[in-house]
């Protein structure tokens, strides 16, 4: 299993289908688990999907229309059902904060496990860790929404060659990485830079300056496509993008792997979106998103 993987565990925009369940993804990130917008049914998709409660750290809610966050309920409380060991934060609009409490004590059931609310009021960063940090940016949908961001710090990669030719093995590999020099040796003379991976979550919006900052550069965009170009205005009307909007924005944001989804109801062949996601110019690998699909998080530039 890849240390850092997205599991789709829903694809369908406003209601399900026979073959796709409301929205549900979860990022694997080396220890960590981010789950986005839960919709209805997530909590049986992660069980068909193999994604445990204990497996989520983070819950990242775009808004707050039912699509997208009625799963709340139903994962807040399997979360205490099975005692998760560690705490989970939840981040979300702020202005739907009587949305998020009324899903979270929508039934009654014993709290066990330590929940924080930490709602999104502006862009900006939202949490650091020592895999990630995590940003949010504003999008323009109907309801107040927000886009999620992940980047890797940037750090070095080591030159074998390089640090077979200045003699440093074993144990003074790790302590030049430590103090920056050796006998002599800098840190820069044996390695080079190494960027930061970079994973982004877009969901219902139209473009916007947003949808661009959130994909800019990103190794893996996970971004909605509920409509087919033909229907654009639609798209327009109902906050929404199309495939080919999508891959645009994809394309001049330079993103390696492009993972479309929300797809309408009203669309029975799925590959039309790969297709029209190719005629608008995007060239990297491409995902069409299905129900319990697996992800992985491209390798890191050679």
């Amino acid at each position: 299993m890849s240390a850092r993987e997205l599991v789709v565990l829903g694809t369908a925009s406003q209601v399900p289908t026979r073959h796709r369940n409301h929205n549900g993804y979860l990022l694997r990130w080396d220890g960590d688990g981010i789950l986005f917008d839960p919709g209805e049914g997530t909590q049986r998709q992660m069980l068909r999907a193999g994604v445990a409660a204990h497996d989520i750290d983070r819950i990242c809610v775009t808004h707050f229309h039912g699509d997208h966050s009625l799963g709340l309920a139903g994962v807040i409380q399997r979360i205490n059902l099975d005692q998760v060991p560690h705490p989970v934060t939840a981040h979300y609009p702020a202005s739907g904060q009587h949305f998020f409490d009324r899903l979270r004590y929508a039934t009654a059931y014993r709290e066990r496990v330590a929940l924080t609310e930490a709602p999104v009021a502006a862009d900006g960063l939202l949490a650091t860790t020592d895999a990630y940090t995590l940003s949010s940016h504003r999008l323009s949908h109907p309801v107040e929404s927000y886009g999620y961001r992940l980047v890797e710090p940037d750090g070095r990669r080591m030159l074998p060659a390089k640090l077979a030719e200045h003699g440093i093995t074993g144990p003074d590999v790790g302590r030049l990485q430590r103090e920056g020099a050796l006998r002599g040796v800098t840190l820069d003379d044996v390695s080079e830079p190494r960027r930061g991976q970079r994973f982004a979550f877009v969901m219902d919006t139209r473009l916007c300056d947003g949808v661009y900052a959130l994909a800019e550069g990103c190794d893996l965009l996970v971004i909605e496509s509920t409509f087919l170009d033909e229907d654009e205005r639609l798209a327009t009307d109902h906050g929404h993008l199309t495939a080919g909007q999508a891959a645009r924005a994809a394309r001049e944001a330079g993103v390696r792997h492009l993972v479309l989804t929300h797809f309408s109801q009203r669309y029975p062949d799925p590959e039309l979106f790969e297709v029209q996601a190719r005629a608008a110019g995007y060239e990297g690998e491409l995902t069409v998103a299905q129900d319990l699909m697996r992800v992985p998080v491209p390798s890191r530039h050679p």
